[in-house]
């Protein structure tokens, strides 16, 4: 067996098992879960239309590369969205398609870690979406955790000395950030590409959250339209990572892509292709037809854009948790220890919230997720106002 896998840590949500186990909520009040990012706005009908219409594709193997209209759906959307000159992006040479974002963020650890050199580091932010930690272990490098802190919560760039940055092969971003909700500036993007291509690593950006944001004429900019404004047309040591489940409601799907480099992306089609991980050709048909609409997500953001309002509103006098720039999460600060909150929160008030600490690695005496849970708003309206409401209960009794 490959020994890396006892320096795996426990899932987040093995962990919230284990604190919940023996509790006895009121059985007068249905258990809302605000503890995982789980989509549960309606999917698009026309997704599940086109997906039904093609199942007769099952009677043929996928290609890896995709087809060509969903690469060319792709590749329209990304110029459309950031800002890209449409020649620019190659459909044969700049993106993949992939099993959705969590898949390929693992796979590109194994890709591009070069194990001979021995000491290899793969930058990461604290607190993070644990697929970056594991796929850093089983590759054989060694993560290094940079905090999230008040007040940007993005990654701390010069908190990196110089030798780090020698040693470092591979930098997952993740922006906007999961559980903070954090976004990276342009001018933060262009300075990483700039220390990318200075110390030569590959920058994986998880942009999974990016078309949840509140503002319609502010959307949150992306690692390849960074790239593009500042001369760096071939996206030179840039991925960006995409996902059609939380844009489109669409997790079950599990559809996404990679685009970037197109030297990197041919090592990882290799890679790839003896991986196994192809996507059924029906997906990509569906696929396709949810990355040419912006209809449904514009009604997506509509939606999260109330639940925030309406929430943020009965939580100001007490919780008082910070607006996200984006995504769906609240990463709020706790009057008592985050794991005795989520503890007491379930216990009293049948609510489920993720510990902070379940997402984040304490560093030099300090953890970045200490005192902090985190809240996925995913749940209809009036689920995230009763949960609102009964965390106002358990605070008033603290």
């Amino acid at each position: 067996m490959n020994k890396d896998l006892s320096r795996l840590q426990p899932y987040p949500f093995e962990k919230l098992a284990r604190l919940k186990q023996g509790l006895k909520p009121p059985e007068n009040l249905n258990h809302i879960a605000l503890s995982i990012g789980e989509p549960q706005h309606p999917a698009p009908h026309f997704v599940i239309e086109s997906l039904i219409a093609h199942l007769h594709q099952l009677s043929t193997y996928p290609v890896t590369r995709g087809s060509a209209e969903l690469r060319e759906a792709i590749a329209s959307w990304l110029a459309r969205r950031f800002s890209i000159q449409p020649e620019l992006l190659d459909t044969e040479s700049n993106l993949l398609p992939v099993s959705g974002t969590r898949e390929a963020l693992f796979a590109i650890a194994q890709c591009i870690v070069d194990r001979s050199a021995g000491d290899a580091l793969v930058f990461m932010p604290n607190p993070f979406y644990q697929i970056y930690e594991g796929a850093t272990v089983l590759a054989g490098a060694v993560p290094r955790y940079l905090d999230c802190s008040e007040p940007d919560f993005l990654p701390d760039l010069d908190a990196v000395r110089p030798e780090e940055w020698q040693r470092c092969q591979l930098f997952y971003l993740c922006s906007p950030g999961n559980p903070t909700g954090a976004v990276a500036s342009g001018k933060y993007l262009q300075r990483l590409i700039d220390l990318a291509q200075r110390h030569d690593f590959v920058i994986a950006a998880d942009e999974c959250y990016s078309e949840i944001y509140f503002d319609e004429d502010q959307p949150p900019p992306g690692l390849l339209g960074a790239a593009a404004q500042m001369g760096n047309d071939k996206f030179s040591h840039c991925l960006a990572f995409h996902s059609l489940s939380k844009r489109s409601n669409l997790p079950g799907l599990r559809s996404g892509f990679v685009a970037g480099d197109a030297k990197i992306l041919q090592r990882f089609l290799l890679y790839r292709t003896y991986h196994g991980c192809a996507m059924a050709t029906a997906t990509q048909t569906a696929s396709a037809a949810a990355w040419r609409d912006e209809a449904h997500v514009l009604e997506n953001r509509r939606l999260y854009r109330e639940k925030f309002a309406r929430v943020l509103d009965l939580l100001s006098a007490t919780l008082a948790p910070r607006k996200p720039q984006a995504g769906f999460y609240l990463w709020a600060q706790t009057p008592i220890s985050d794991t005795e909150f989520a503890q007491r929160l379930y216990a009293e008030q049948n609510v489920s919230v993720l510990p902070g600490r379940y997402l984040s690695r304490a560093r030099n005496g300090f953890d970045p997720g200490e005192k902090r849970v985190r809240m996925a708003l995913v749940a209809p309206l009036d689920e995230c106002l009763d949960a609102a409401r009964r965390i106002n209960l358990l605070l008033s009794t603290l």
